[in-house]
């Protein structure tokens, strides 16, 4: 039939779209459609001879199916069917996700030079070493004991992985990726806006939404003076994020507390596969707390921040979606990142020294990090957090809510399932959609993935196969919004923009945000500043043999404060006299013993330092980078002067015809006038120079 030269009708055109398309056409056309062979039916579709007429059709195909996860998107036909502004969000989606890969292969070369040089590592080496024979300090009042530090062998080799100077490089290498991005997407986005004739469109005045109307029209009527509400409106709005901020710290605390209680449970158990596996019980169980306290606070913190914008009452809807957006933000923000954030740069620094530890709620004493630091809990959280996040929240949710509602939505229905068949016989193809999920917006689409771009440039330094992670999630991430949009909700209203907003401005601030967050991750969290400092200072042959023993400060057992010895003092088998701890501190035997080592300034200021100069370079090379890519693609600004200058050449020859057509209706007239003239009675027959030129007109 297609050699035969099959013809769609022409009523077919853009307008008459699957979901509400003639259904006499539609089921005439359906019916050829699977009479054809499946080969010669994708060649239909491939010729874009069915293209016009159901365009959901192809999306479904050509985009919404996992199985095209490998091809690029077809925006033009996502703008065509959703409007500009989808067609916007996915574009973005798509740079995005495409500027992951070489973030994603750098990520995991970096990770690969950790597992290649782990048995290089001297410190991992020492620590890993039995005949170091170095006893460590109790980790816990009374409880805990006595331990070796070759116990933490794979906690030290495992660090490395993550801690390695590659990390630094990688730093630098995101906080340029991250330019580059907003780069790439500047310029994607004018070529989009030049396609799709958007570069002189200028949004509409907004007008006032209805909520402020009526609530105008209220306080005229009452003729009530409007500075009580309002100052208990604004109150109201400033004291709840400060509030719902405040829960956040306070379940981070309790989270605190829990690993603290658990982890001396554990050293008290008489089960010896309890207490050989205390560290990674506590730090993956915390973990999951986290993400499941996360997850919880951000459906609640969305409901909360569109309760205190409708309280607000904004003027206009604009107005309206960006103060819900600000609050959104700010509030998952805190959620997602205040555990991350403690583990980072707290944990470990507020808890003083042997003998006079500081304790919170009593007896609780503040937490340490392992003697490598607390880098791997720190990615251990980011690794639970992220993909917790992204597998239930971003993806579990976005599949089993809307066929959740779906199923709530038969079992109120009071139709019997034959009924229902019969009326879904009788009902319209628009009339069906009508059942479908309602369009909510593209702000909780947007908001998961900026909170992913801050888990994927924030702490990299800490978590290089973060965007690995990502690359992946978002792969499916495309396919399964794809799919929701074609099947599971109504068709949205088409609206226009140029770009994508408030999201842009909150995308390069995280940016910005980042490349002093991984300075300070690199110079406090990590081992990197301590190793260079030894190493050019310290070192007798200038490597990294003894640096875990210069790490280590000694502490007499006799000064233990009163009920804080452990309770097990013999649970190596000897007597201990002198342990160590990790800290810079003078020994017990010096003039000002405990106190501070000269070697924890030196180091302090070279972690100064480095923050200083990692911090500045970096924003150098960044506007830079910034500076030198144009945000305008060369090919789109050649056409844009092109088409100034044919404006410019079309406004000139407008203007010459109508000054040429002017002096043609001038001259007219006066030939007109100077003809009347001559045509007088006592017009003598000698004709003067005035009547020539007249007629000469």
């Amino acid at each position: 039939m297609i050699k035969s030269g099959l013809k769609i009708n022409p009523w077919c055109n853009p307008a008459n779209v699957f979901r509400a398309a003639n259904d006499l056409a539609l089921g005439l056309i359906t019916v050829v459609l699977y009479q054809l062979e499946m080969q010669n039916r994708h060649l239909l579709i491939q010729n874009c001879h069915v293209c016009f007429c159901f365009p959901l059709q192809l999306l479904y195909e050509e985009w919404a199916s996992y199985s095209v996860f490998y091809k690029y998107q077809p925006i033009g036909l996502i703008r065509k069917y959703f409007g500009e502004k989808i067609g916007l969000y996915f574009a973005w989606l798509g740079v995005y996700t495409q500027m992951l890969i070489p973030a994603a292969i750098v990520g995991v070369i970096v990770f690969l030079y950790g597992c290649a040089t782990v048995d290089d590592d001297i410190p991992s080496m020492e620590i890993c070493d039995p005949r170091n024979n170095i006893t460590m300090c109790p980790l816990c009042d009374r409880a805990c004991s006595y331990w070796k530090l070759v116990t933490a062998c794979g906690t030290a080799r495992a660090s490395h992985l993550f801690d390695n100077p590659a990390t630094v490089f990688f730093s630098i290498f995101m906080a340029l990726w991250a330019v580059i991005f907003m780069e790439h997407w500047k310029r994607r986005q004018m070529r989009l806006n030049y396609i799709w004739d958007l570069t002189g469109f200028e949004e509409e005045e907004d007008h006032c939404r209805a909520d402020y109307e009526v609530r105008v029209m209220e306080k005229t009527l009452r003729q009530e003076h409007a500075t009580p509400k309002v100052t208990l409106t604004g109150l109201s709005s400033s004291l709840s994020p400060s509030f719902q901020i405040s829960v956040t710290f306070a379940i981070v605390f309790g989270v605190i507390l829990y690993r603290i209680s658990i982890k001396a449970a554990l050293h008290m158990s008489s089960y010896p596969a309890a207490r050989s596996n205390i560290r990674a019980t506590v730090k993956t169980t915390a973990a999951i707390i986290n993400l499941i306290v996360i997850i919880i606070l951000d459906e609640v913190y969305a409901a909360i921040a569109r309760w205190l914008t409708t309280l607000e009452v904004p003027k206009t809807d604009k107005s309206f979606e960006e103060r819900l957006i600000f609050k959104t933000f700010i509030l998952k923000f805190v959620n997602a990142f205040t555990p991350i954030v403690y583990l980072a740069f707290f944990r470990g620094r507020l808890v003083g020294r042997p003998g006079n530890y500081l304790y919170v709620v009593g007896s609780y004493r503040m937490e340490e990090c392992a003697h490598a630091g607390c880098l791997m809990e720190l990615c251990i959280q980011l690794c639970i957090t992220m993909l917790g996040k992204q597998l239930i929240q971003n993806n579990l949710f976005e599949i089993g809510i809307p066929k959740l509602k779906k199923l709530l939505r038969k079992r109120k229905s009071e139709i019997d399932p034959e009924q229902e068949k019969e009326l879904n016989k009788t009902l319209h193809r628009h009339e069906k959609d009508h059942f479908l999920g309602p369009f909510i917006g593209l702000s909780p689409e947007y908001m998961e993935m900026i909170i992913q771009f801050g888990m994927v440039t924030l702490f990299v330094a800490s978590f290089p196969l973060a965007p690995l992670f990502a690359l992946l999630n978002n792969i499916i991430e495309i396919r399964l919004d794809a799919k929701k949009f074609v099947m599971e909700l109504r068709r949205p209203i088409a609206a226009r923009a140029k770009d994508i907003g408030i999201w842009y401005n909150l995308l390069r601030g995280l940016s910005k945000v980042a490349v002093i967050v991984n300075a300070f991750v690199i110079s406090f969290t990590s081992d990197f500043i301590p190793r260079l400092v030894y190493q050019y200072m310290y070192s007798p042959d200038g490597s990294m043999h003894g640096f875990v023993n210069h790490t280590l400060s000694y502490f007499n057992v006799k000064d233990f404060q009163k009920d804080t010895e452990p309770l097990q003092p013999m649970h190596l088998g000897y007597k201990v006299e002198i342990c160590r701890y990790k800290d810079y501190r003078e020994p017990p035997w010096s003039s000002t013993p405990y106190e501070l080592s000269k070697e924890f300034w030196a180091i302090l200021a070279a972690r100064l330092a480095f923050v200083i100069v990692f911090q500045n370079v970096v924003m150098l090379m960044s506007d830079f980078v910034d500076w030198l890519i144009p945000d305008i693609p060369k090919d789109i600004s050649l056409q844009i002067h092109k088409e100034k200058i044919l404006m410019v050449e079309l406004f000139m020859k407008e203007e010459q015809g109508k000054r040429l057509a002017a002096r043609d209706n001038h001259n007219q007239e006066n030939c007109t006038s100077s003809s009347s003239a001559n045509q007088s009675p006592l017009q003598p027959r000698s004709r003067p120079a005035s009547h020539l030129n007249a007629a000469n007109c």
